[in-house]
């Protein structure tokens, strides 16, 4: 602790020498009856003192100046737990207290960060996503710089894995999750059970490059997903259960109420309605076998035969079945696609456009070359949809028709992603629907 003030601390060594100074010069001339001699006698004997006072009284600010040299090379290396004092009202003081309060503003700020590390460290490691951060070592080998509690218990027995060697690592690893994280991109996949009757495992695999300190870092995720997709898959089953059960009702309770009323009619021998009974049923029974065709052809959707089509003269052909506006520009787009599957699925999409309460003429059906894509456009100007209809449009099984299936746009989708294709709902400025859809563009020959 410095008390004194450093005004205080010269003044008190260096008055006496001041006085000194002023008395010896006049003492010596008398002495020595000359005054040059006298001066130079004074200044060998004052100089040496006045330094010396100098030297004592600037003691303590040297100590001072030690202490904040000090406390800045603590304040470095983290430690905050000290302080410095200093009397008085002078520019060293305030130098003092303004060195306390940056101090104080660094703990404080040490102390948040240390919590806050604590708390992510906290969320990191019981997260049950596996996290594993690699990166190239010193020596070249890519190495594992850090690995949460699921990341260890997946892959190394529950063992610590910073510092291993990430390709060694996955050597031992299944088979399945060895190529997944060999490929690029995120994925899915799924890893067999060890024994006979169990379960396999399924697993998303989501990867992440950055760099850190001028080197290239990649991070993994890796969630299991096993739980959360059986529970997807019953929730899938109970819906279509649920619009089985009620298109079955729709078509059974008056097949039943008919043939009952045929068997009255047969009865009272009035055969002259038992034709239109009989003609009842019959678009009962074939309405309910086309209801379960288009379910069977849902789920036993065939691999695309790619064959080499024009866009224009294929539109064409399709404007011959239902009618609609087309706009095309270049006349000689081609693509590869399945022409059976692509004619359905624009057919179901024009077939919606129809039907969403737009004019005969406001379906249109817009076609544009992207790089490496063909992008095809339904486009009407009906109601649109909401936003709680558009999340659940592609949604199998999810339909606003009373009488629908919810089927036509789940299975459209599934033609044009198993041509490589993309498709996207959205809604036009002025009303209306807009059904885009993204081919990949025929290779040049």
């Amino acid at each position: 602790m410095i008390r004194r003030s450093l005004a205080g601390r010269v003044l008190s060594w260096l008055l006496p020498l001041l006085a000194v100074a002023l008395v010896l010069p006049v003492a010596l001339s008398h002495a020595l009856q000359d005054d040059v001699l006298a001066v130079l006698l004074s200044a060998i004997i004052v100089l040496p003192l006045a330094a010396w006072a100098i030297h004592r009284g600037l003691r303590s600010t040297r100590s001072l100046f030690r202490a904040l040299s000090g406390s800045v090379n603590s304040y470095r290396d983290g430690e905050y737990n000290f302080g410095i004092h200093w009397q008085g009202s002078d520019e060293l003081a305030e130098l003092v207290r303004s060195h306390a309060a940056l101090g104080e503003v660094l703990r404080e700020q040490r102390q948040t960060l240390v919590q806050r590390e604590l708390l992510l460290d906290t969320m990191v490691q019981n997260t049950p996503v596996a996290m594993l951060l690699v990166a190239p070592g010193g020596d070249g080998v890519r190495r594992v710089v850090f690995a949460n509690v699921a990341a260890r218990k997946l892959l190394h027995g529950g063992w610590k894995l910073e510092g291993q060697d990430y390709d060694s690592l996955l050597s031992a690893s299944p088979v399945e999750m060895r190529e997944a994280l060999a490929r690029s991109g995120d994925s899915l996949f799924a890893i067999g059970s060890e024994e006979e009757d169990g379960e396999e495992q399924v697993y998303h695999l989501a990867r992440r490059n950055f760099r850190l300190n001028g080197r290239p870092h990649e991070l993994l995720l890796l969630r299991l997903l096993t739980n959360e997709l059986r529970r997807q898959e019953v929730m899938t089953w109970k819906k279509v259960i649920r619009v089985i059960s009620h298109e079955l009702n729709n078509s059974l309770a008056p097949v039943a109420s008919l043939a009952h009323s045929g068997a009255e009619l047969v009865r009272r021998g009035k055969h002259e309605r038992l034709e239109e009974v009989f003609g009842t049923i019959e678009d009962r029974a074939r309405h309910l076998e086309g209801f379960i065709r288009g379910y069977a052809r849902f789920a036993k959707l065939p691999q695309p035969q790619l064959q080499t089509v024009h866009w224009r003269g294929f539109l064409e052909g399709l404007r011959r079945q239902i009618g609609f506006q087309l706009e095309m520009r270049d006349a000689d787009v081609e693509g590869r696609i399945d022409l059976a599957q692509i004619e359905q699925a624009l057919l179901n999409l024009l077939k919606n456009a129809h039907e969403s309460g737009t004019s005969a003429d406001g379906v249109s059906v817009r076609v544009s070359r992207l790089p490496g894509w063909v992008r095809i456009e339904v486009m009407d100007r009906g109601t649109g949809m909401n936003d709680a209809v558009l999340q659940n449009a592609l949604v199998p099984f999810y339909s606003t028709k009373r009488n629908g299936t919810g089927l036509g746009l789940a299975l459209t989708r599934e033609i044009i992603e198993a041509h490589g294709g993309r498709l996207s709902l959205h809604n036009r400025d002025g009303g209306g629907l807009c059904v885009a859809i993204q081919l990949p563009d025929a290779p040049a020959a």
